[in-house]
């Protein structure tokens, strides 16, 4: 997976908030939390599971380097690979900038997707914009290798079931319909810098592209011609709002990393993890048991601090997942809780009022007794 540069990455996961940069991300690490290499803008925990199975509205975009086989014989299989790994990393960069997931890469060519797992109501339009970005990043990029490097795109908009094929790896995750295979015969009929839009993805902001051509093309294994948009490719003119608002930088606050941190393994599916649990059960009998034993210890005090503080945290942790899941980027399949959910929230929030309830329950006691 060619994974892209740091820049123009949101500072936090845009689904669960997870720190994914600077010197509070190092935590997370170390709990194997980290920047998904599928789409940068999210956490590892949230990749791929978000929109499992379900059948949900995307916008596909593939797009190819042009003449690719010319190329080869031209500069041969090791300067070819350095030509194509280089695109590669830029068309990265330049689709993850406008949210896009990155679902494979096939041979010089790269499939993207829009609105899974982070939604957008502007995915068309986002994809039609970094195809454009796209042609324009691989000037430059031609310029410095001193190669004519161009590019083809192909965007549709559809409905597809996304999931895992073939194993429970999260690099499997990919989508399935008409809308794939629509997205990849358009790219196959584009020409070099050129981009070809299906009817229903161009109709969503047509009036934002306003240059391109409608044509009706015969595409392989449809039954009927299709009616699509032909763009030709970047034309230097200034895009109305094409800067992504939604992946900018967000306020991180220590309260994040708790949740973070407790609500492993899984920040939106299972949103109170087993360390939670673990923490909120193990705090509550390993200060009951601590407390007979240490009433008249100098680490009483250090005991009784740490268990208020787990306590609150998790206290925390469940009233952040519980503001997560009202989340309207949260998918509606995920808001309702699970039993093993409820259970685990059970679980914590009486451990959790019951440690605290220890807590002051000997202060005051202690107090009264001294």
């Amino acid at each position: 997976m060619h994974a892209p540069t740091d820049s123009h990455l949101a500072a936090q996961c845009g689904i669960c908030g997870t720190i994914l940069t600077g010197a509070v991300s190092v935590i997370y690490r170390g709990f194997g939390i980290k920047r998904s290499p599928r789409n940068p803008n999210i956490c590892t925990r949230c990749s791929t599971h978000v929109e499992e199975g379900r059948l949900v509205e995307l916008t596909v975009l593939f797009a190819d380097l042009s003449s690719f086989t010319e190329l080869t014989h031209d500069l041969g299989a090791e300067k070819t690979h350095e030509v194509v790994d280089a695109f590669l990393r830029m068309a990265s960069d330049v689709l993850v900038r406008y949210g896009a997931f990155i679902d494979k890469y096939v041979g010089d060519a790269v499939m993207a997707l829009f609105n899974v797992p982070i939604r957008y109501d502007d995915h068309a339009r986002r994809a039609i914009v970094a195809a454009i970005d796209l042609g324009s990043g691989l000037k430059t990029l031609g310029a410095r290798l001193d190669l004519p490097l161009q590019v083809s795109v192909g965007i549709a908009t559809g409905y597809a079931r996304v999931g895992r094929l073939g194993s429970d790896d999260s690099k499997d995750y990919t989508a399935i319909g008409d809308v794939v295979n629509l997205a990849a015969r358009l790219q196959s009929k584009a020409g070099a810098s050129e981009i070809l839009i299906a009817k229903e993805t161009y109709l969503k902001h047509s009036e934002q592209f306003p240059d391109a051509q409608s044509e009706q093309i015969v595409l392989k294994g449809f039954r009927e011609p299709v009616t699509a948009y032909r763009l030709h490719g970047y034309s230097g003119k200034p895009l109305v709002s094409d800067v992504p608002e939604s992946i900018g930088n967000q306020r991180t606050s220590f309260g994040a990393i708790i949740f973070g941190i407790l609500g492993a393994p899984c920040a939106v599916a299972t949103l109170i993890g087993p360390l939670a649990v673990a923490l909120g059960v193990g705090g509550l009998f390993g200060l009951a048991g601590a407390l007979t034993f240490l009433d008249q210890s100098v680490i009483r005090i250090p005991i009784l601090v740490l268990a208020t503080l787990a306590a609150l945290a998790n206290l925390y942790t469940l009233w952040q997942a519980r503001k997560l899941r009202m989340e309207s980027k949260v998918p509606d399949h995920l808001k309702m809780m699970t039993t093993l959910e409820k259970r685990r929230t059970v679980m914590v929030l009486a451990a959790s009022v019951a440690t605290l309830g220890i807590v002051v329950f000997e202060t005051i006691a202690h107090a009264l007794t001294h």
